[in-house]
């Protein structure tokens, strides 16, 4: 036999169905024959008796090691297989939405801080006027080119709907009044310097009302003759006190005009609308917005909706036409705080708009099934089958809609990255 068709084997490794040729004399072993298949155990417990020495075998002529043998696939029913996909599906749309709950309250959590940062700043500032008048400008300036930094660095931004916040009016609206101001600088395409001075001049629009009574801090109806006129002074304190923190010029010509109108219906000088400098017209237009959704009075706040609405409706004429538009665009039909109905009856609440596109805001919704802190945030951007019917008085809610949706008594905003909830929330939403 040729020396490549055989092998060489340890007895130890002796199986069945190996082909064997003995090297031995036929009288040193009791077999019939020197060559043969291996068929018992007995066989192979005998050729191990006779020695150590290596046993040759043919692997031509020998059965496949079965140990060595490939199993043939299992396979696997139809409907196993189908459970299997079906419980692969709903872990991936578990991961998917804990992971956009993450982001979501994330992105919240951020705007809230930052926001309550910027309200202990406006305090401190304020508290440094009388006797630091200049460190109190350069907290404000700080804060406001940092906000403008990020609004050009970042492209696209959401205005954010903040939980109810922390404070009083006289902190809440300067900083509210100051980030909207400030997004819609940016989307009439203001310069960088021009931001910083809108931002600066609507931080501190009001800080001539802080040497007001208490009483006239705020116009309201009930005032009298003598009470809206002391009011009306805050405007010219306010002018004062920047001068004493050496504002700019820019800074100044916004707070002393930031209460007048286009048709000439404002105060104090009762200008019109080619008289009033853009960052004035800007502020005005914001500050009012404000005042209707957070009047001194809480019974008395409009939703965002209805804000927007009456200063389209019934006031349109006392604002500058191009940043009115501009400022209808941004904000949406719905601003963040509307409460609406969704054209598939479900109730929800606006909560962020991308103030570059914003006919399709995000909601939330209110679903029975589900907990409110497991709510995920519905982009109607992304579910162009739904859209929402109509804007609602909170009070029209139902009991348990109003309980889930529990909409703010004041509206106030911040400003985020209009992609800042994460691409889980680019998954096809429920309709």
């Amino acid at each position: 036999m040729a020396q490549d068709e055989y092998d060489f084997i340890d007895p130890k490794a002796l199986r069945l169905g190996l082909y064997v040729e003995l090297d031995v004399g036929w009288l040193s072993h009791p077999f019939p024959s020197g060559s043969f298949k291996i068929t018992t155990d007995k066989q192979i417990q005998i050729l191990q008796s006779l020695g150590t020495k290596p046993v040759r075998w043919v692997p031509s002529k020998s059965d496949p090691d079965p140990s060595k043998a490939v199993a043939p696939p299992i396979a696997v029913p139809k409907q196993v297989d189908e459970r299997q996909k079906a419980s692969e599906q709903a872990a991936l749309a578990r991961r998917q939405r804990a992971e956009q709950l993450e982001a979501q309250q994330r992105s919240l959590m951020l705007c809230e801080r930052r926001f309550a940062d910027s309200v202990r700043q406006f305090r401190k500032s304020i508290d440094l006027i009388p006797t630091q008048p200049l460190a109190a400008a350069e907290i404000a300036q700080g804060l406001v080119t940092g906000y403008v930094a990020d609004m050009l660095v970042e492209g696209e931004s959401a205005i954010r709907l903040l939980a109810d916040s922390s404070g009083d009016k006289a902190t809440l609206h300067p900083v509210n009044v100051t980030v909207v101001s400030l997004l819609l600088g940016k989307a009439l395409g203001l310069q960088q310097n021009q931001l910083v001075d809108l931002g600066v001049a609507a931080f501190l629009h009001d800080i001539g009302n802080l040497q007001l009574p208490e009483r006239v801090r705020w116009y309201d109806d009930s005032l009298s003759a003598s009470e809206i006129k002391l009011y009306q002074e805050h405007v010219a304190r306010g002018v004062q006190v920047g001068r004493t923190m050496e504002l700019s010029n820019a800074v100044l010509l916004a707070i002393a005009q930031h209460h007048e109108h286009a048709d000439g219906s404002g105060f104090p000088q009762k200008l019109r609308l080619e008289s009033i400098s853009q960052l004035a017209r800007i502020i005005a237009l914001v500050n009012r917005y404000d005042g209707l959704c957070n009047p001194g009075r809480t019974g008395a706040s409009m939703t965002p909706h209805e804000a927007l609405s009456m200063i389209y409706g019934q006031f349109k004429g006392r604002y500058d036409p191009t940043i009115l538009s501009a400022f209808i665009r941004m904000m949406g039909v719905y601003p963040p705080g509307s409460v609406v109905q969704l054209i598939d009856d479900r109730h929800a609440m606006v909560v962020s708009v991308n103030s570059a596109r914003p006919l399709k805001p995000r909601v939330l919704v209110h679903e029975p099934g589900v907990p409110r802190h497991e709510a995920v945030i519905l982009d109607l951007e992304r579910t162009p089958q739904l859209g929402i019917r109509r804007s609602l008085r909170p009070g029209n809610l139902p009991g348990a809609a109003m309980d889930y949706l529990a909409p703010r008594p004041r509206v106030y905003y911040f400003y985020e990255q209009a992609n800042d909830t994460s691409d889980a929330q680019r998954q096809p939403q429920r309709a």
